[in-house]
C-alpha cells in the first residue's frame, strides 16, 4: 500500500521562501558591503587625506596659533572643537558616497556590476549609504584625538553623555550619508565641481561649525536663515553633548531635526538611485 505525502500548507511554503530569499539578499549585502570596506581600507591614507586635512589645519589655526597669538579667546577652542568633529563627519559620510557614485554613474560604469548582484535594488543603495556611515565615524573618531593633542586641555570638554555622542554621531552620518548618495546619482560628473561650489562650501561656512548657532542672536536674520543647512544640527548636536556648558540649540530640537534629515534624505536616495539605475 503505498503512502502519498500530505502536501504542505501553501502559507508555510510562501514563508518559508521569503525567509529563504531575505537569507540570500542579507548574504549579498554582507558581501557588497565587506568589498567596499576591503576598498576603502586599502584606500585608507588618501581618505584620511580628503576628509581631515581642512578640519586639522583649521584646529592648528584657530584652536592653537591664533589663541597663542591673543587675536582669539582662548575658550573658543571649547565651541570650536564640536564644530569640526561635525565638520570632519559630515564631509567624510557626503564625499564617500557621493565622489563614488559620479564615477560608477560616469565614467567606469561599474554600478552596472553590482544592478547585477541577485539582491533588490533598493538594498544596493543601503549598502552605499551603511559604507558612508562607516567612513564619516571613522573620520570624527581620527579627527577628536588628534584636535585634543593639537589644542592641549579644553575646558568643559566631556564625554559624560557618551550616548547623545553616538546618537548625534549615527544620525549625522547617516544623514549625510544618504545625502552624498542622492548627490552621487543626480549630478553628472562634469558638475562635480559645481557641486562643491554651491552645496558643500556655502554648507561649511554657514553650517555653525566654526562658531555655536546661539553666536547668531546678535544677527537675528543669520540666525534663522542658517536653519535650513543640515550641517548646523549635527555641530549643535555636537556642542550639546560634548561641551553642554556652551550655549546650544535644544536638544528635542536637534535631534528632531536629524530624524527628520535622516529620513528626507533617505527617500530621496533611494528615489534618486532607483531612477538613474533603470535609466
Amino acid at each position: 500500500m503505498s503512502v502519498v505525502a500530505e502536501p504542505r500548507p501553501v502559507d508555510a511554503a510562501v514563508e518559508q521562501d521569503a525567509v529563504a530569499r531575505t537569507a540570500r539578499a542579507s548574504t549579498v549585502f554582507a558581501a557588497l558591503l565587506r568589498r567596499d570596506l576591503r576598498v576603502a581600507r586599502r584606500e585608507l591614507p588618501f581618505f584620511l587625506v580628503r576628509t581631515i586635512l581642512q578640519p586639522l589645519m583649521f584646529i592648528l589655526v584657530f584652536g592653537f596659533l591664533l589663541p597663542r597669538m591673543g587675536f582669539v579667546r582662548g575658550n573658543y577652542t571649547t565651541a570650536l572643537l564640536p564644530g569640526v568633529l561635525a565638520l570632519s563627519l559630515t564631509l567624510s559620510a557626503v564625499q564617500s558616497v557621493a565622489l563614488p557614485m559620479v564615477q560608477d554613474f560616469g565614467w567606469t560604469r561599474e554600478i552596472e556590476d553590482r544592478l547585477l548582484a541577485p539582491i533588490p535594488t533598493p538594498y544596493i543603495a543601503a549598502e552605499k549609504i551603511v559604507v558612508g556611515v562607516i567612513q564619516g565615524v571613522i573620520a570624527a573618531l581620527v579627527v577628536l584625538p588628534a584636535a585634543r593633542l593639537i589644542i592641549g586641555p579644553i575646558a568643559g570638554f566631556t564625554f559624560t553623555h557618551f550616548g547623545l555622542v553616538l546618537a548625534v554621531t549615527l544620525l549625522g552620518a547617516t544623514a549625510f550619508s544618504a545625502l552624498g548618495l542622492w548627490i552621487g546619482s543626480t549630478i553628472s560628473p562634469q558638475q562635480i565641481g559645481l557641486m562643491f561650489s554651491i552645496l558643500i562650501a556655502p554648507m561649511i561656512f554657514f553650517g555653525c561649525a566654526y562658531y555655536p548657532w546661539r553666536g547668531l542672536d546678535a544677527v537675528p536674520i543669520a540666525k534663522y536663515a542658517v536653519l535650513i543647512d543640515p550641517l548646523v544640527y549635527v555641530a549643535e548636536g555636537m556642542r550639546a553633548s560634548l561641551t553642554p556648558d556652551v550655549p546650544h540649540m535644544a536638544t528635542p530640537v536637534v535631534f528632531g531635526a536629524l530624524v527628520v534629515m535622516v529620513i528626507v534624505s533617505w527617500w530621496l536616495a533611494v528615489r534618486s538611485f532607483l531612477k538613474r539605475a533603470v535609466g
